[in-house]
């Protein structure tokens, strides 16, 4: 097993790593969302390689459905895991919350991880049977969006 910890934004009401290895973005940790969801200006993920898959695609979330453009961007860092070109999607509704992404559950699937609240601290357990290497896709079926994401 592989194991890597990132440290909690001390001081935040919610939990937020900052992403050093990824360009110091600050990301939300939400156990409850299926997506993960850019809420920065999207001409960041321009720069960064990204390019608009779909415009105008609707979601669940936040409370209700909202709307985003479907981006693809060639690399994703969290610690030790590596998401290549990843799927994502920029929500305009978001851009101001003090971080620039919200990671979802569906990220860390067949992972182990904790929320140190205590301690400030992220931990996660690759087990000896997954990949650093995730592959994350989110896919349009009958106008309803779902998402795939597994070990490469």
């Amino acid at each position: 097993m592989k194991q890597f910890t990132l440290s909690l934004v001390k001081n935040s009401l919610r939990p937020v790593v900052k992403l050093e290895s990824w360009n110091n973005f600050r990301a939300l940790l939400d156990t409850g969302a299926f997506f993960p969801i850019w809420t920065a200006e999207e001409e960041i993920l321009n720069d960064l390689g990204g390019r608009i898959l779909r415009k105008n695609v609707f979601f669940s979330g936040f409370g209700g459905r909202t709307k985003g453009n479907l981006y693809e961007v060639q690399k994703i860092v969290i610690g030790d895991l590596i998401f290549p070109n990843t799927h994502i999607v920029a929500c305009k509704d978001l851009q101001y919350v003090p971080f620039q992404l919200i990671l979802s559950a569906t990220m860390f699937q067949n992972l182990i991880y904790e929320i140190d609240d205590k301690n400030h601290r992220f931990n996660v357990t690759i087990p000896d049977d997954e990949s650093n290497v995730r592959n994350l896709r989110i896919e349009d079926a009958n106008g309803r969006l779902h998402i795939l994401c597994h070990s490469a």
